[in-house]
């Protein structure tokens, strides 16, 4: 290896002339989940790096938030993009972190690192839906080890005989990774889903680690549930408050009438699970249709990306439904609950009746509602929405990409940027901890705020842990920008 040829070890693998001083690490995640991933994890990685990588250095981390890495899945510009940001930035190495899914050939790969360059990715979907901190915590003190100490057998040889020796250290920081060949430790998903580490000699110029999913299907499945969880489909449920309100006030005029009593008592479990199903397909395909969410194959570069995201997208607008849903139920049942004598239900329904009589016509009562009063009903927010969808985030972060690209040619041209470049370019994202919400939609943030508070990375910049924040300056993406 590069690094060293150049210096040489000592039992512990630390480089010789590179003891006693500090190295800096550069965190350059994606814009929205992983930069807020990144932002928990960034305080505690210099002491973990020190205990657990090198003692012989202190350890510096900083973040900056790169619309890049979430916009371009080709490894060339991402470790391009990370390159000029190390060096910008004296960096010693670079670990990216994306929301989008990585495939190198038919291989579906976590992570990959090279150790001349210094620079690193991570797939965060890939990782799968939780436990995400723990699991990019220790991805990213693998990958950390792995360019500083060297990919190559002998080096994880002797990596190996520290992780040995210190065991318990590694317990006591709630790290689980006890191999130094793999990524992470060994937790129930990791099992099922095995991960395998190559080296990959014919892109040795690329990179000189990755770690790939050893189970097709199920690493697919994994990965779906990482992108779901990117997606944070809790944020959509606000905008459901109107089809909630609408869906309701259907629902509690149909309850007037004694067609729905007879029929909640005549129907058997499976009819009232195919209606519930039906009526929730219903919604999602209109909701896809309304807000056109479906991301045709002809505007992407791969076809297998699109259905990712075509799939991720019904996902996500299924777990959003469904919360929708039970609040429905919850209404109804307290409706039922205090507004249906039942003696009137038994009469009515010509049959005695029991508790589970009530949930029953709750039940009935939400399906025909979302059916016949939330169809057509649109959501409080479009923004909300289309933004937990990956192929509009990608299409907003590659024309945040564009404008500062613009911006830095019209700097360098001298020439002030005009009016209606201003006016074309999106509204850039605050970058900093006291800035607040993001403008990429401000309903849509202010939503996701309530349940994500994490503070994004930001731009101070000349402490341990501290984080900054900045955008991408260049990207090629295959995709349409409507």
């Amino acid at each position: 290896m590069a690094q060293e040829q150049q210096r040489a070890p000592d039992q512990s693998g630390t480089p010789a002339n590179q003891r006693n001083d500090t190295l800096r690490l550069g965190l350059i995640p994606a814009p929205e989940l992983p930069e807020r991933v990144a932002s928990q994890i960034a305080g505690e990685l210099p002491e973990l790096l020190k205990a657990h990588t090198d003692d012989r250095h202190d350890w510096q981390v900083e973040c900056v938030t790169d619309a890049l890495i979430g916009a371009d899945d080709a490894t060339s510009d991402v470790i391009a993009q990370a390159e000029a940001l190390k060096r910008d930035n004296d960096w010693d190495y670079v670990v990216c972190i994306t929301d989008l899914p990585l495939f190198r050939g038919d291989q579906l790969t976590l992570a990959e690192a090279s150790e001349n360059r210094g620079v690193a990715v991570i797939s965060q979907p890939a990782l799968g839906a939780s436990p995400l901190r723990r699991r990019l915590r220790e991805a990213v003190l693998h990958l950390v080890n792995e360019m500083h100490h060297g990919s190559d057998g002998e080096d994880r040889e002797r990596q190996q005989a520290q992780m040995d020796r210190g065991t318990a250290a590694r317990q006591e920081s709630g790290i689980r990774n006890r191999n130094a060949r793999e990524l992470m430790g060994a937790r129930l998903s990791e099992r099922l889903v095995p991960i395998q580490r190559v080296t990959p000699q014919a892109d040795k110029q690329a990179v000189d680690v990755r770690f790939i999913s050893a189970a097709t299907v199920r690493g697919h499945a994994k990965l779906l549930g990482g992108m779901v969880r990117a997606n944070r489909p809790w944020t959509i449920v606000p905008a459901f408050r109107r089809i909630v309100a609408v869906a309701f006030a259907t629902g509690a005029y149909g309850l007037i009438f004694p067609s729905l009593w007879k029929l909640s008592a005549a129907y058997e479990l499976y009819r009232f699970v195919i209606l519930m199903g039906a009526a929730m397909a219903a919604m999602v395909i209109w909701l896809i249709l309304d807000h056109g969410l479906w991301e045709p194959a002809r505007y992407s570069r791969s076809k297998r990306l699109s259905l990712l995201y075509n799939l991720t997208t019904v996902l996500t607008l299924t777990a959003g439904v469904a919360c929708y849903y039970a609040i429905l139920f919850g209404l109804f049942l307290v409706a039922v609950i205090l507004f249906v004598p039942a003696s009137l239900l038994e009469s009515t329904v010509g049959q005695t009746i029991t508790w589970l009589n009530f949930p029953a016509l709750a039940w009935l009562a939400a399906s025909v509602a979302t059916v016949a009063g939330a169809l057509g009903s649109s959501l409080e927010s479009d923004e909300t929405i289309r933004n937990a969808t990956y192929g509009y985030r990608q299409q907003l972060r590659h024309r945040k990409v564009k404008a500062r690209q613009r911006e830095d040619e019209a700097a360098q041209g001298g020439e002030p940027e005009s009016d209606a470049q201003r006016q074309a370019a999106p509204q850039r994202a605050p970058e900093s901890a006291s800035q607040g919400e993001k403008n990429q939609g401000a309903t849509n943030q202010e939503s996701a705020e309530t349940t994500d508070r994490e503070p994004p990375c930001h731009a101070e910049r000349g402490q341990t842990g501290d984080v900054k924040t900045d955008d991408a300056k260049n990207s090629e993406v295959g995709r349409p920008i409507s």
